[in-house]
């Protein structure tokens, strides 16, 4: 500040991750923008919460405070599915943990209060925020809260992406709008007393409402959700104790001169020099190399939160804007000649699903894939395929890989080459994939494909590695007690990774974070979208079977494995045919059982070469 001779800021950006200049990295992007459009932007990354010495460190700034838990919910990068305490964090330095605190947006505002009082506009966001904008179930304390809003000391939420939101509300406070009166603004929630102070808006059950009664929380969840279109979308409110919490309909998605002007804007690309010490910040390492190339999914993975924070409209770039970041990325002085990725939240979705979509918005209480694929699907990769080659033309690139998500059931809808442009260039050995289980059952409820089209994707697959002569496989992603996943659903399952011959080394256990249609499954025991209940495996010892079934040939999980094939009924899954899971049980010589292993090799008596 003192070098550019700032004696003030305008606003000051606290975030809970260490600060990385890049455009994977929500608070980089949000502040480049800001200061591109003419405003003095400060960061306090990961204050210390215990006193207000942090938080003063840059001075008052003069339109408002914005706060943020960063890239990750703080619930989610401190505990893992089994409420047990993570040991790292790859958005802090050195990947350590205990850098944020938990519910870091609370946390963060209130001691903004303290520091700077109430006459401070504060505005807060990113996925934590966003995602609890109303009322929630919360996991880890296993109740429904309020909106984060109604909890905190913030006068506005802003949910979604935020760029456009963010910069309205900056016109609108410098050019002297009171924070209280911006209530107009598409992707924001506000607060007043009651509903006699809004109009035209759809009214949810309160707060009181859903704590009390599970169909009330579906029934809430079902129009928060099915009003989740910045089109056609309503205005929405719910009262939460002595607070009205307003939800704007979301912010129109970004054009493709809009999202340019956001990944065109000069930064860093690497963390920032404080963090040398501690051998700089993980998270970068997955996206140093790597290009997003479009915004929103359509795919409707109902676990999935991209739906209520990203939305289902896809908001590409230009193939001009990514080729100049990808010519950026071959500048730098450690790129190898591999961008590891162009994609997005889904990698094959380069284009919305319908031209429809960019007039109307997206289909009120229908999905583009499941559980039918929509007539008026446009499945097509020829755009995305063009960019692809564009870039592997380019001087210094040896290679471009796609690791964001393949959606195998939209690749098989598409008539053209894509997946041998993707066998032949952009896989190396190992293609990541994620059926998420194998059930009818789970599938439907989690809004994905069934087997049979897993199975067809399969068969394409290794018909075409073998056409261009490759030996390339699949490494697929599972998923363990996801609402409707009974244990005949997990060992079923089982039986499809024995069969195939997988052996997944990741095993992913549902947890229930806010806003996704899958929580709400899971907390209510409904599906909000069409009343049906819905079992979910809530105690540890079912959680711990199915997700040991997955991984039924470990040593350490023999007596689970066994427990659930009793429970099943599946006894004829423990024995020596080909099919079966274990081997049955022997007796070891006090009459414990003990696992059947095979006879450990002999040792090698040949001399050990030593270095």
């Amino acid at each position: 500040m003192e070098s550019r001779g700032w004696a003030q800021l305008d606003f000051i950006f606290v975030s809970g991750d260490a600060y990385v200049d890049h455009p994977s990295f929500g608070p980089a992007i949000l502040c480049r923008l800001l200061e591109k459009h003419g405003y003095k932007v400060g960061i306090i990354p990961q204050p210390d919460w215990h006193d207000t010495k942090d938080f003063a460190s840059l001075g008052k700034p003069r339109l408002g405070f914005l706060v943020s838990s960063g890239n990750l919910d703080s619930q989610l990068s401190r505990y893992t599915a089994a409420r047990r305490l993570r040991h790292d964090d790859s958005y802090s330095p050195g990947g350590k943990a205990g850098f944020r605190p938990e519910r870091a947006v609370l946390v963060y505002t209130q001691k903004l209060r303290e520091c700077w009082g109430y006459q401070m506009p504060i505005i807060i966001g990113g996925i934590e925020a966003s995602l609890r904008r109303f009322a929630h179930y919360d996991y880890w304390q296993n109740t429904v809260r309020p909106s984060i809003l109604a909890e905190c000391e913030a006068d506005l939420l802003i949910y979604g992406m935020g760029e456009r939101q963010l910069l309205e509300i900056a016109a609108q406070l410098h050019q002297g709008v009171e924070i209280g009166n911006i209530q107009d603004v598409q992707g924001t929630c506000f607060k007043v007393p009651g509903f006699d102070y809004i109009w035209d808006y759809v009214p949810l059950p309160s707060l009181a409402e859903v704590k009390r009664d599970k169909t009330a929380f579906a029934e809430a969840f079902k129009a928060e959700y099915l009003e989740q279109d910045a089109f056609r979308g309503k205005k929405l409110a719910q009262q939460n104790g002595h607070q009205c919490i307003v939800q704007n309909p979301p912010a129109l998605p970004l054009s493709v001169e809009e999202m340019d002007e956001i990944y065109d804007l000069p930064y860093e690309r690497t963390w920032h020099p404080m963090y040398e010490k501690a051998g700089g910040v993980p998270a970068i390492r997955e996206v140093k190399f790597s290009i997003t190339a479009q915004r929103g999914c359509f795919g409707g993975c109902n676990f999935c939160a991209i739906i209520s924070h990203q939305g289902r409209i896809i908001q590409p770039r230009s193939d001009a804007s990514i080729i100049r970041e990808a010519k950026c990325l071959t500048s730098l002085p450690d790129f190898k000649g591999y961008i590891h990725d162009v994609g997005g939240p889904t990698a094959n979705f380069h284009r919305p699903a319908c031209e429809m979509q960019l007039k109307r918005g997206t289909c009120r209480g229908k999905q583009c894939l499941s559980p039918d694929v929509c007539q008026n699907l446009a499945a097509d990769h020829s755009s995305y395929l063009a960019l692809l080659r564009k870039l592997r033309q380019l001087p210094k690139v040896k290679k471009v890989f796609i690791r964001s998500g393949i959606r195998f059931d939209y690749l098989l809808l598409a008539k053209d080459d894509f997946l041998k442009e993707l066998c032949e260039h952009h896989i190396s050995g190992q293609l990541k994939i994620a059926p998420e289980h194998i059930s009818d059952r789970v599938t439907r409820s989690m809004g994905k494909s069934n087997s049979r089209v897993y199975r067809r994707f399969v068969e394409k697959f290794t018909q075409m590695n073998k056409k261009l002569d490759k030996k390339q496989y699949l490494v697929p992603y599972f998923m363990s007690s996801h609402p409707g996943s009974q244990l005949e659903d997990a060992v079923e399952l089982a039986e499809f990774i024995k069969e195939m011959g997988y052996h997944p080394e990741q095993v992913q256990d549902f947890i229930p974070t806010p806003g996704t249609l899958s929580t709400c499954m899971w907390y209510t025991g409904i599906n909000p979208l069409t009343g049906e209940r819905v079992y979910s495996a809530k105690s540890p010892e079912d959680k711990a079977m199915q997700r040991a079934l997955m991984q039924f040939w470990l040593p350490k999980n023999y007596a689970l494995v066994q427990k659930a094939l009793q429970k099943a009924g599946r006894l004829d899954l423990i024995g020596w045919t080909a099919k079966c899971l274990i081997r049955p049980a022997k007796k070891a010589p006090h009459g414990n059982p003990r696992v059947h292993q095979k006879a450990a090799p002999k040792k090698s008596f040949k001399k050990k070469l030593v270095k």
